[in-house]
């Protein structure tokens, strides 16, 4: 094997997934040092399960639990594509601004959603 290449490319089977699963786990185990992540974890450690109580049918649940759980996969994907910006160049670029700009546009509009989701699905209940 090529010194510098990946091994997990070369894996397969269970042992591939074993060792996804890991750098899976490192990659949550990161998003948890970031504060923006650490906030929308917790908030989703409340809206998951108030998913439950709050939805009328599994569709409802799904779309509750799932916009909360989106916000953290946009989260963990601007983190990533700003650490990679970062290691090509800390110096400021106008084009790694941009990149930056548009993920944190990408977590915002997330939270958008799933906030208007949630206020829609809190209306339904409580006010109609």
């Amino acid at each position: 094997m090529a010194q510098g290449v990946n091994p997990q490319k070369h894996r397969v089977g269970l042992s591939h997934a074993w060792h996804a699963t890991g750098y899976s786990m490192a990659g949550l185990r990161a998003g948890w040092g970031e504060t923006a992540f650490r906030q929308e974890a917790i908030a989703s450690a409340v809206l998951v399960p108030a998913a439950f109580w709050l939805g009328h049918s599994w569709v409802e649940i799904v779309l509750l639990a799932g916009t909360a759980v989106l916000v953290m996969i946009v989260e963990l994907l601007n983190t990533g594509l700003e650490t990679a910006i970062d290691r090509i160049s800390p110096e400021w670029h106008d084009l790694s601004k941009r990149a930056k700009d548009m993920g944190s546009a990408a977590v915002l509009l997330s939270l958008v959603l799933c906030a208007g989701t949630w206020a829609m699905a809190l209306f339904q209940r409580f006010a109609a």
